[in-house]
């Protein structure tokens, strides 16, 4: 039997440090199964792209013809960019059997990928299945969540035991599973998906930008009979957020808040998503009531709520469609020497 093949897609925005750090750690575990690298520059604009291309070719990365290295020639996203790998075959014109992303602030421990792709293989139910990440401290990330909801929504903003209590199975973040587990989604950070899975639902909408990709993707493949999976044996060092730098965002983007109404509004409609929005509220308001009464530290980035009430009635009063854009597959301007 012929051994399944696997792309494994990077996309780098402006961190060509990591990502060659990332793309040494992914050509290691790449040389032991059949398949490739597709590293793809989402429009950095910094010469990242150049950068990686040409430090990649002083190493001799490419003479195997297991890397190639191309560049968008826009940024519209994390899954704009992901379709742009789904779209490009092997170098051989093949399809590849599995798409395995990897983000370029990730860093896969040995036969973490083989583990994923086995999983794969021996349950051919599974569509997509994620690894356990952990922090270069050694602090484990959760990647195991259930869909949003709007009873998730209010428990996740009031951060209170009582209601955790209360609606315990709405609980978004499902801690860290010590077994391999079902799940309604989880992280596109390192995540192995089956080919027949893009083929039947299509790739990521790209009418996210950043956020919610990855929850609407597993929605759409579950509504389409397709499973998704958490895996711990498969580890991977992630250092987390560094393209989008939300650790540390002074206020809330713009493009989170549209990612969410966008998923509660073509997920369940726009009265949820307006029931969805009220239940968010509801829940910062106490969270914010027991911080003047408790002092504890605020946990939302500053001006959240306000940012949210107010993005909530501008969209309102726009009441335009959600409408999903089709993947673009980005003309791609440069791509590596062969």
């Amino acid at each position: 039997m012929k051994e399944p093949t696997i792309q494994i897609i990077i996309l780098n925005f402006r961190t060509p440090d990591m990502t060659l750090r990332c793309m040494e750690t992914a050509l290691r575990d790449i040389r032991t199964v059949p398949g490739e690298v597709l590293v793809i520059d989402n429009d950095s604009g910094d010469g990242s792209y150049e950068l990686i291309r040409d430090t990649a070719q002083e190493h001799g990365w490419f003479d195997d013809g297991r890397l190639r290295v191309i560049a968008s020639d826009h940024n519209g996203g994390f899954g704009a960019g992901m379709n742009i790998g789904f779209a490009t075959p092997l170098s051989n014109g093949a399809d590849p059997d599995y798409f395995y992303l990897l983000n370029s602030d990730a860093f896969p421990q040995p036969g973490a990928m083989r583990l994923l792709r086995d999983f794969l293989m021996a349950n051919t139910g599974a569509g997509m299945v994620g690894s356990y990440l952990q922090g270069v401290d050694g602090e484990p990330h959760c990647t195991a969540f259930r869909y949003p909801t709007i009873a998730g929504e209010f428990e996740g903003a009031a951060r209170t035991g009582v209601f955790s209590r209360l609606l315990k199975n709405a609980v978004v973040p499902m801690g860290i599973p010590t077994q391999e587990t079902r799940v309604d989604w989880t992280a596109g950070a390192s995540l192995m998906i089956r080919r027949e899975v893009i083929e039947e639902v299509g790739g990521f909408d790209e009418t996210f930008f950043l956020y919610y990709e990855e929850t609407d993707l597993c929605h759409r493949a579950a509504r389409a009979g397709w499973s998704t999976h958490y895996l711990p044996a498969s580890e991977v060092i992630h250092i987390g957020s560094a393209s989008t730098g939300m650790k540390t965002w002074a206020r809330t983007p713009q493009y989170w808040f549209d990612s969410r109404l966008h998923y509660f509004t073509k997920t369940h409609g726009r009265l949820y998503a307006t029931f969805a929005t009220l239940a968010r509220i509801s829940g910062t308001l106490i969270w914010k009531t027991r911080c003047l009464i408790q002092s504890k530290p605020q946990a939302d980035p500053p001006g959240f709520l306000v940012d949210l009430i107010t993005h909530s009635i501008r969209a309102t009063a726009r009441r335009h469609p959600t409408t999903r854009r089709e993947p673009s597959h980005s003309t791609l301007v440069s791509e590596d020497p062969k």
